[in-house]
C-alpha cells in the first residue's frame, strides 16, 4: 500500500494530492496521513465520488485515511451541455464576508485550486479590490502565471487598477474595460464567482 503523507498541509492540499495520485493511478491501494478532522471528511468523501472503498482511523499527528480500489461511480444523467468559454469573475481580495485574514487565505486557496480544473477556465476578470491580486505583492502571482500559460486570459480593470494606484505594478495578464468584461460575462457558458 502507498503512502501519502499529508499531515502538515492545509486544506485544499490533502484533497487536491490524494485525487492526483487516484486519477494517476486508479488501481492504487493508499493510505492518506491527515492532520485533522476536515481532511479527513474531505478525503474520504473524495474517494468515495470515485467510487473507492474507504476507512480511516486515528493515527500519530491526526488520521490515517485508507483508499482501495471499488467499483466506479455510477454515471449521472448528463443535462445539457453547456456552450461558450468559463469566465471567472473575482470582485475581491477576499473570499466571503467576516474576517478578512481567512478571506485572503480562501482566496488564495481558490485561486491555487483552479490549477486542478481540466480544463482550466477561459479567462479570468479582476474588479474592484479583486485588481490587488493581479499586481506586485499579491501571494498569487504564481498559479495566476500558470493559467496564462494554460492559456487563461488574466484581465483586470483598468478603472479598478487606476483607482488604486496599481496600474504600473501590474504583474500578469492585462488591463481591461467595463466593455470587454461585461461582453465576456454575456457570452460566457459558465461563470464562476468566489
Amino acid at each position: 500500500m502507498n503512502t501519502l503523507d499529508c499531515r502538515d498541509k492545509k486544506c485544499p492540499h490533502p484533497v487536491i494530492e490524494t485525487r492526483k495520485v487516484l486519477l494517476a493511478e486508479p488501481s492504487v491501494n493508499l493510505r492518506v496521513l491527515v492532520g485533522d478532522e476536515t481532511a479527513r471528511e474531505n478525503v474520504t468523501r473524495l474517494a468515495k465520488s470515485l467510487g473507492r472503498g474507504v476507512s480511516s482511523a486515528e493515527a500519530e499527528g491526526g488520521f490515517a485515511v485508507e483508499i482501495v480500489p471499488g467499483d466506479a461511480p455510477q454515471a449521472t444523467q448528463a443535462g445539457p451541455a453547456v456552450s461558450g468559454k468559463t469566465v471567472v469573475f473575482i470582485a475581491s481580495d477576499v473570499m466571503g464576508s467576516g474576517n478578512d485574514e481567512l478571506g485572503h487565505i480562501l482566496m488564495k486557496n481558490f485561486i491555487f485550486t483552479l490549477l486542478e480544473l481540466s480544463p482550466c477556465p477561459d479567462a479570468l476578470y479582476f474588479v474592484n479590490a479583486g485588481v490587488r491580486l493581479t499586481t506586485e505583492g499579491s501571494d498569487v502571482l504564481e498559479a495566476l502565471h500558470k493559467l496564462a500559460d494554460q492559456g487563461a486570459d488574466i484581465a483586470s480593470c483598468g478603472l479598478c487598477l487606476d483607482f488604486f494606484t496599481l496600474k504600473d505594478k501590474l504583474a500578469v495578464g492585462r488591463a481591461t474595460n467595463m466593455l470587454d468584461t461585461v461582453e465576456a460575462l454575456a457570452k460566457a457558458g459558465r461563470i464562476i464567482r468566489p
